[in-house]
């Protein structure tokens, strides 16, 4: 019988009456995960008429189609939906999820950036605590704000990134600043390349936070804290 032992998750969170703050924080990072993990309105709006047409059907060879699974398809999504949304969100969710990782180890192997993370408040990167949740809690609702200001923006095209559109290949929204292959079989190796990393990283934050909550160390939960 698993328990979630009580000093993994947030004081607020074990009481009857949240605060306001926390109440603040989690509406703000669920919004922001509605907004940077869905698919644009272009794709979502394309689905009646991939309805209407004939499906997009993946083959060997196709990117993302990789042994051992190849084209896996328990559920018969493929005939009934518009794969090329559930593409792009697959492709978004695998960045987000490398980056996540790669923030996980860093944060637990004690990097932090110099300087204050608020000022107002008096709070230094140095102060921020490691765990999933715990630093969840500690980030100022102003920098939950910023957070999900400047992912709008970059969702949008108006930061750092291009819209993506239908007329673009699925996660093609570096615009020049991103390499580009020439060589079909080089680009289509660096493509699954992402896709499979991406995976795996979805697979791995997914795990670092199941192990933060049953009390255990995110990158070792063999051991006990």
């Amino acid at each position: 019988k698993l328990q979630i032992r009580k000093n993994c998750l947030p004081s607020t969170l074990l009481t009857p009456r949240a605060d306001m703050k926390t109440a603040a924080v989690v509406a703000l990072a669920l919004f922001e995960a509605v907004e940077a993990f869905q698919a644009p309105a272009q794709f979502a709006r394309s689905a009646t008429v991939a309805k209407t047409s004939s499906p997009q059907m993946f083959k060997e060879g196709d990117i993302g189609v990789l042994p051992p699974l190849g084209v896996w398809d328990p559920l018969g999504l493929i005939e009934t939906r518009n794969m090329a949304r559930y593409e792009v969100m697959e492709i978004k969710h695998g960045r987000a999820a490398m980056l996540g990782f790669v923030h996980v180890i860093l944060i637990e192997a004690g990097a932090r950036f110099p300087g204050y993370l608020s000022p107002s408040q008096g709070l230094k990167f140095s102060d921020m605590p490691a765990g999933c949740f715990a630093s969840l809690e500690a980030l100022p609702t102003a920098g939950w704000l910023q957070i999900m200001i400047t992912t709008c923006m970059m969702e949008t095209g108006y930061f750092l990134f291009e819209a993506q559109t239908v007329e673009k290949e699925p996660g093609d929204i570096g615009g020049s600043f991103w390499i580009r292959y020439d060589d079909p079989e080089v680009k289509t190796y660096k493509l699954n390349i992402e896709r499979q990393n991406g995976r795996a990283a979805m697979m791995g934050i997914l795990g670092m936070i199941v192990h933060t909550a049953l009390g255990q160390d995110a990158l070792y939960p063999i051991v006990s804290k």
